[in-house]
């Protein structure tokens, strides 16, 4: 069963979609896209489609919303931070703990979703049971600090109102408060208070995030959580290993 689902944030509408088997109570796993992405367009996010497609195989469901600025969602994207996107998080975890049919809460995110995951699990960690995080884009902390936004450079002591990551695109003009929160955003610290079974997998290709954060993760979290570096793969995670990607995620979150 496929739903759209629409839940008020501050009021933003977020928009979603529900992907649920033909059964009473199941486990329902949060997926959060990376920035600039969307979880509402399966051409553009074909990794959260096909992980959804084999989880429903296993009796569990998705819930899958675009960040506010992203997507359907209201918001324009040159108003969006960290700090909404973990409001977002929020609402959608309520929203899920919610639903008649829920068992037990996973959540799983890419690049800067695996950020927010991770920090919504250290948040709710009496509420999430498992995580993962896919390419998480925890150095961004770093780049925030030495004035790097994806290869445009800026001051970091002085940043500008907006900083355009990608030079002649103006549709991804960021807010330059954004970079400010990064400099000092407790990503370790926060995640680290999840103490359930996690579940990281990078490439060591990465040329948009630094694989050296998915290490950092685990010496935070050296209890219950497995590290997963695949030699010379990308930052989708979709260059030559998406099957193999695919088959740990869903095993991983499949299993008691």
């Amino acid at each position: 069963m496929e739903q759209k689902v629409e839940i008020i944030r501050d009021g933003l509408t977020l928009r979603g979609r529900i992907f649920k088997p033909e059964v009473k109570k199941c486990p329902v796993v949060i997926m959060f896209h990376g920035l600039l992405g969307s979880s509402s367009d399966d051409v553009d996010n074909h990794q959260f489609y096909e992980i959804t497609n084999e989880l429903l195989k296993h009796n569990i469901a998705s819930i899958k919303f675009d960040f506010n600025g992203h997507g359907i969602s209201d918001g324009k994207f040159s108003d969006m931070t960290i700090l909404g996107e973990l409001l977002d998080a929020a609402k959608i975890i309520e929203y899920t703990k919610s639903l008649d049919f829920t068992e037990d809460i996973y959540l799983l995110g890419h690049s800067m979703g695996g950020v927010v995951a991770g920090m919504m699990a250290g948040y709710y960690t009496d509420i999430v049971k498992k995580l993962v995080m896919l390419a998480p884009a925890a150095t961004m902390v770093d780049d925030a600090n030495r004035g790097s936004c994806f290869g445009t450079a800026f001051d970091p002591v002085n940043v500008p109102d907006y900083i355009i990551p990608w030079e002649n695109d103006n549709n991804s003009k960021a807010w330059g408060f954004m970079f400010r929160v990064n400099k000092t955003l407790p990503v370790y610290e926060t995640t680290k208070l999840f103490r359930g079974k996690t579940l990281i997998i990078h490439g060591t290709n990465d040329d948009a995030v630094g694989v050296i954060g998915a290490k950092r993760y685990r010496e935070h979290m050296p209890q219950n959580t497995e590290v997963v570096l695949i030699e010379n793969e990308i930052h989708s995670l979709d260059a030559f290993a998406f099957d193999e990607v695919r088959e740990r995620v869903v095993t991983f979150l499949a299993e008691d």
